[in-house]
């Protein structure tokens, strides 16, 4: 095994997982640049209404990603990814046999109560070591960037086809397939995720009162108000302020995406390397806040200043700010879970990343919902300005979060003869030092986490030998 990178377990793993991802989260983008123009033909449609068909399904991930995560740690992973994605395929069925505007809430309501990501977040952390984690978390998120792209490229063009129906037969079978990887391919974590933690009310209460996991849970519930509410005005400054047809828009956000994902990866190895994560995270978060502002500002004083054809003189300043904003929201996607993972335990990882999660797709809900509302009301200038106060209110709050802390990886052979593997896994959780053990019996191998200044003799005691 290469210490310096990926296992075949965690390649699998990780490969699996961001396919997962990939397609179940292309399904649900490919509504954002189709919704607004086809959900508006739909009896009693609004901009509020179509923000929050777009955001309930935040709503129902909100209200189940921690009991899910919950139900993860005590009874497995793997069986808790499977039961959801089969949910999200149902919602996406009676979405796409919805005919009005309120079917489709009910639809999306049922898509979120297949609510996963905290479980496959969990699951992820649990087949990879400390100093992998950082990647296969960046993997994930990029394969999120991805659909993404991908999503907002082909939603119109599986919609203008097929019309919205169609679309939600297509993120059906799309969900289908992620059962098919849920069951068959995604691995089960090397040792059982069940841990003798305390009572789940003990764990909950932990994971609450911890500074820097409030901190993260926070940032991403902000993160995800701006990407939804966002994506309620930005379409509408591509075609009513700068005058770009719609078939247009998929080719811009692939330019966008596309720089930003050649942008992220250095910053990433950047802060990992030269142990800048703190401050490379706080300098994204502000440029999140810049790019809202300059649109807040941009939207403001575009109203009435076009050129023939739609054009506005300052459109370089828009494209400015979207390259920011969407280098912003593609770091902050793969660092977010990363710091997230890295600041628990194995023993409360399930509920920590439930409580993230459910503050994400709280957030995905206010943003859709929050954004319709600020559209119908005040305009593009309102969606943006509110997303500005929100990220600059975020800054000042990260502001007093702390690095991950560094750990390095051991590997031990496990010599004959010697204690069950759950006596061993407990005497070497019980050194100081030890942040994570997971002990693989059937390999006669162990895999420790532990901080630097963890002394190697202490091992002595025990029927093991450094590899």
């Amino acid at each position: 095994m290469n210490a310096a990178g990926f296992s075949s377990t965690e390649t699998r793993a990780v490969a699996s997982l961001a396919t997962l991802y990939l397609v179940r989260m292309l399904g649900l983008f490919m509504l954002l640049p189709v919704m607004s123009v086809y959900a508006r033909d739909f009896p009693q449609a609004s901009p509020f209404l179509i923000g929050l068909s777009l955001g309930i399904y935040g709503l129902a991930q909100a209200c189940l990603q921690l009991p899910l995560g919950m139900l993860s740690d005590r009874v497995g992973r793997k069986p808790v990814v499977i039961g959801s994605q089969l949910v999200f395929l149902v919602g996406s069925l009676v979405a796409a046999f919805s005919g009005t505007i309120w079917g489709i809430i009910l639809g999306r309501a049922l898509q979120g109560a297949g609510a996963v990501a905290s479980t496959l977040m969990a699951l992820l952390a649990d087949v990879t070591r400390e100093h992998n984690r950082s990647k296969a978390m960046a993997t994930v998120g990029a394969s999120i960037g991805v659909s993404f792209a991908l999503s907002l490229m082909l939603g119109p063009v599986v919609t203008g086809w097929a019309g919205l129906k169609g679309l939600f037969l297509a993120i059906s079978l799309l969900a289908a397939v992620g059962l098919v990887l849920a069951m068959w391919v995604v691995p089960y974590p090397l040792t059982p995720s069940r841990q003798a933690a305390p009572p789940s009310r003990a764990v909950l209460k932990q994971v609450i009162r911890d500074p820097q996991l409030l901190r993260l849970d926070a940032g991403v519930l902000v993160l995800h108000f701006i990407l939804t509410a966002s994506f309620m005005a930005v379409p509408r400054v591509l075609a009513d302020e700068l005058g770009i047809p719609r078939e247009s828009h998929g080719a811009i956000y692939g330019w966008l995406l596309g720089g930003s994902f050649v942008a992220m990866i250095p910053l990433l190895i950047f802060a990992e390397r030269q142990r800048k994560v703190r401050g490379v995270f706080l300098l994204i978060v502000a440029l999140i806040a810049a790019a809202m502002a300059l649109l807040t500002a941009w939207t403001a004083s575009a109203a009435g200043m076009a050129l023939p054809g739609g054009w506005h003189p300052g459109a370089v300043a828009a494209f400015v700010a979207l390259a920011m904003y969407f280098l912003a929201i593609n770091y902050l996607e793969a660092a977010l879970p990363s710091l997230m993972s890295r600041a628990t335990r194995p023993e409360n990882r399930g509920t920590a990343s439930g409580l993230y999660s459910s503050c994400q797709f709280l957030g995905a809900f206010m943003g859709g919902a929050g954004g319709g509302f600020a559209l119908q009301h005040g305009g593009l200038a309102a969606v943006f300005g509110v997303c500005a106060v929100l990220a600059t209110a975020w800054l000042v709050f990260a502001f007093g979060m702390k690095g991950p802390q560094y750990l390095r990886s051991i590997t031990l052979n496990l010599l004959e003869e010697g204690p069950s593997a759950e006596e061993l896994s407990a005497s070497l959780r019980a050194l100081r030092g030890v942040r994570d053990v997971v002990v693989v019996a059937g390999q006669s191998l162990a895999y420790l986490q532990v901080e630097t200044h963890f002394d190697d003799t202490d091992l002595a005691s025990l029927p093991v030998r450094l590899v």
